[in-house]
């Protein structure tokens, strides 16, 4: 039993000690990335500001329609899942300490005129987004303060954010502090 038990850590010591050997090469440095954004694995959004957006109207279809296409204001890559949340500008509030703040408002919004009502829609693909104002009155007359030179803000939020997050869309200010984007980072484009 003694022979046994020396031969048996005899293999072990070289069994062991084959084990070991010189250190390979180092492997190759990986790509820089960028580290996730609360805790979203570097997935973000993007805010755009578009101003000057003038809409046409069409006659036969009672309506005003504007086309932007996201490759003229944005290098922001939008998939056909993502969603794109818009709003349109109502003007601004007074806040204490005499300094103002734009309010916005998501769309679709209605408006309740004496003539009738009208509602800013949207649809978008992930190539463009068609604003519209559509109405229950003839709108050949609609005042231009409603027609010309509006200012919207398209949201572009991650399909995989958008699947996972329970934010608020109804608060733009909302929606940018999920994105993690603040007011510095909106990127401020004019179509006129």
């Amino acid at each position: 039993m003694n022979k046994f038990s020396t031969i048996l850590g005899i293999f072990l010591v070289l069994f062991t000690v084959s084990c070991e050997g010189p250190a390979g090469p180092p492997g190759f440095d990986g790509f820089d990335g960028q580290d996730g954004l609360n805790g979203q694995d570097g997935i973000q959004g993007q805010v755009v500001e578009v101003d000057g957006v003038n809409f046409d109207y069409d006659v036969d279809g009672n309506i005003y329609t504007s086309l932007i296409t996201f490759e003229d204001v944005t290098d922001f890559e939008v998939f056909e899942a993502d969603a794109v949340l818009v709003y349109l500008l109502d003007g601004t509030v007074d806040l204490e300490g005499g300094s103002t703040a734009d309010a916005w408002s998501q769309i679709p919004q209605s408006f309740f005129l004496p003539e009738g009502t009208i509602q800013y829609v949207m649809a978008h693909t992930f190539v463009d987004v068609e604003l519209f104002i559509d109405g229950n009155f003839d709108l050949s007359a609609l005042d231009t303060s409603f027609t010309d030179n509006q200012s919207f803000r398209l949201v572009f939020v991650p399909s995989v954010f958008a699947n996972s997050s329970k934010m608020d869309t109804s608060n733009i200010g909302n929606v940018m502090s999920s994105l993690g984007i603040n007011e510095g980072q909106v990127r401020k484009i004019d179509i006129n």
